[in-house]
């Protein structure tokens, strides 16, 4: 395990146990499914506990037309010859390194069919165009992530999915564990992160309003990225916040009103 002090290790906030549960998770080979809203630090504390364990890391975006053969592989023509072509998936089986599937329900359903061997005792990895079985290492770990708020019944994860993974629940930091990410990542000073912060979460406790999700920590980071490089506050604010929050143009000023309060 690499020493935490290490300055390239990828900052992460613990907010619990959540380190302690994916260290688990990885000694034992099981696979781990992180659930939680957009922007709340999901994919940074993946590739922060990959570099912690000392781990190569293959993050897939997950979209509606990714296939298990993107995940596995495929051939290609390469000067003039057919040549078998690892993918993601493939790749970290064969290095016993950490797949990540970020969004994993807006995948095809044939991806989970793919994954379901690699998610119980076998923890293979069947290639049934070049003929190989391959079992995956003890250093092999299988991440998955998906916003349970955006499901539908078109895209749902099916139980028999979900539980063939342990889980982690992630959700917005307090104000004690966002104002020191937000500091650190844009450089802002403690009372304008707070300020930032504290919209954050004024945002999140909105009801009424056509907002999908809250505002998320990141949009909160790119806020004060803007800010402490010298634009105006109402103007990060705009850009940074409202205008991705929503379209609506009644929604959007309810949010400049509530900025307002806050910033006086």
């Amino acid at each position: 395990m690499r020493d935490l002090t290490t300055p390239d290790l990828p900052f992460y906030q613990p907010a619990a146990d959540e380190c302690a549960v994916f260290e688990t998770a990885h000694t034992n080979g099981l696979p781990l499914l992180l659930k939680g809203p957009t922007g709340c630090g999901k994919t940074r504390f993946v590739e922060h506990m990959a570099a912690r364990l000392g781990l190569p890391l293959h993050t897939v975006a997950c979209h509606d037309d990714l296939s298990a053969a993107d995940l596995i592989g495929r051939y290609l023509l390469k000067g003039g010859e057919t040549v078998w072509v690892d993918g993601p998936l493939t790749r970290a089986v064969r290095e016993g390194g950490i797949c990540y599937l970020d969004e994993v329900v807006e995948a095809r359903k044939d991806v989970t069919v793919v994954l379901h061997p690699l998610t119980d005792d076998r923890r293979r990895l069947v290639i049934d165009r070049t003929g190989e079985e391959l079992a995956a290492p003890k250093s092999f770990m299988l991440v998955a992530s998906y916003n349970p708020g955006y499901q539908n019944v078109l895209k749902k994860l099916k139980p028999s999915t979900r539980q063939r993974f342990i889980s982690i629940g992630f959700d917005f930091p307090s104000p004690e564990v966002e104002v020191p990410v937000v500091m650190r990542e844009s450089g802002l000073d403690e009372a304008r992160a707070t300020a930032l912060v504290r919209l954050g979460g004024k945002i999140r406790t909105l009801s009424g309003m056509d907002l999908e999700e809250g505002v998320s920590t990141r949009l909160l980071i790119y806020a004060a990225t803007m800010i402490a490089g010298g634009m105006a506050v109402d103007r990060a604010l705009e850009a940074a916040i409202i205008a991705p929050l929503s379209d609506e143009p009644d929604t959007q000023q309810a949010l400049r009103d509530l900025a307002a309060v806050i910033y006086g």
